[in-house]
């Protein structure tokens, strides 16, 4: 029998289709993955295309119990139960996530409010919310001009990781091509440089 593929999302958030080195660097990465895994199946979703923000509508029927919800909720909900469920599916989760005014782009945060959903990615417990996507890997690709990733004026890759971990996704690995305005080169060489040691890793350990 054959093994069941990898499946793997994704996700690009970069305003900038044409010379984007978040997205440039998330496609090497998948493209390493696909040949050491073989078999992978991989859902792209370009962030950047459009996400809508929780707005009234959306929060009156998240909070509306299920059995409850009419087909008004069920509309206002649709796209956010989509994004869920490719997420939900995926073993494998790739970010390409540029650091715009040392933050995360509002697409990409617009992703987290429609995927962070009560009783469908974490839920509440005794001793605190739980996640509830435990057993995915996650990869996030960082890009910025001027801003060192892990540094304290870096709020995103932080907020990513805490995001993550909130819906059970706790094994995190960040690629970053920091400070592109200064040293593009460099750091792009040293982003591609991990891309080859992760698809390595991930070949001895097959």
């Amino acid at each position: 029998m054959q093994d069941k593929a990898t499946r793997v999302l994704e996700l690009s958030a970069s305003g900038r289709t044409t010379g984007s080195a978040s997205r440039e660097l998330t496609r090497d990465l998948v493209a390493a993955l696909e040949e050491r895994h073989g078999s992978m199946q991989t859902i792209r979703r370009d962030l950047s295309t459009g996400v809508p923000f929780v707005d009234e509508t959306w929060i009156e029927a998240n909070f509306t119990p299920e059995a409850s919800r009419t087909d008004r909720h069920r509309q206002a909900l649709a796209f956010s139960d989509s994004l869920v469920a490719e997420l939900k599916e995926a073993d494998l989760l790739v970010i390409g996530m540029p650091i715009y005014n040392f933050s995360i782009p509002a697409a990409l945060k617009a992703w987290i409010d429609m995927i962070t959903r009560a009783r469908l990615t974490f839920r509440y417990t005794e001793s605190g919310p739980r996640g509830l996507l435990e057993g995915k890997r996650a990869y996030v690709v960082v890009a910025s001009g001027g801003v060192p990733v892990g540094s304290a004026a870096d709020f995103a890759t932080p907020y990513m990781k805490h995001a993550l971990a909130f819906i059970g996704i706790t094994d995190i690995e960040v690629i970053a091509a920091d400070q592109l305005n200064s040293r593009a080169e460099m750091s792009m060489d040293a982003a591609r440089a991990r891309i080859a040691d992760i698809a390595h890793l991930k070949s001895q350990a097959a």
